[in-house]
């Protein structure tokens, strides 16, 4: 059982010590590591790729410039998906205040997510049908996603998509372990019954 107070193991401590020194090519190996995985968390919590783009770009400017007051009393990357968590969280809470928040949702995710899947590599050279299916589920899901409120949307794409765990999100979104579980619970019917609903009249 992990104890409070102590360091995370962390396989990122030595390039994170040479960022701490100042060594830029340190960090854009950490930016080349994470930035992806980063793009994907903003972009299913945002349902914009733009926003996203942005989101991600700020969170990196706010690490190198905070590198140094890092304790690593957490992972570099809990701490790194930390802080993209909460730009989106803040970012969304703009576009609501500005009235925005459902234009986007309906209108952007078809096109980004394709453009997304776009740069994507194609292995196996998969037919055309199911290239469409692909992205056609994958529209679904991103749209059900964005249906949810911010506070189920976090926890089912932190746990479910990206594969944190209990204790992760626990310390990540400063909630309680069952807080955690009671939400994602209740995400995933949400998630289960807007699933049902669209594929329905799909298929």
């Amino acid at each position: 059982m992990k104890e409070r107070g102590k360091k995370a193991i962390d396989e990122d401590t030595e390039i994170v010590s040479l960022c701490k020194k100042g060594n830029i090519d340190a960090f854009e190996v950490l930016v080349s590591k994470y930035q992806k995985k980063m793009l994907n968390i903003a972009y299913r919590m945002l349902g914009d790729y733009d926003d996203a783009c942005e989101i991600v770009q700020d969170a990196f400017v706010s690490v190198f410039k905070s590198m140094k007051h890092f304790r690593e009393e957490a992972k570099f990357s809990t701490w790194l998906y930390t802080i993209v968590v909460n730009l989106s969280k803040n970012r969304l809470k703009q576009l609501k205040i500005q009235g925005h928040r459902e234009e986007l949702i309906l209108d952007n995710p078809v096109s980004t997510d394709r453009q997304q899947l776009k740069r994507e590599p194609v292995s196996g050279e998969p037919s055309v049908l199911e290239n469409i299916e692909k992205i056609e589920t994958q529209e679904v899901v991103q749209s059900c996603i964005n249906s949810l409120d911010y506070e189920f949307r976090e926890v089912i794409v932190l746990r479910d998509i990206q594969g944190f765990s209990y204790g992760e999100l626990s310390d990540m979104l400063k909630i309680k372990e069952g807080t955690v579980k009671s939400r994602l619970f209740r995400a995933r019917e949400v998630l289960k019954k807007c699933l049902k609903k669209v594929l329905g009249d799909l298929y």
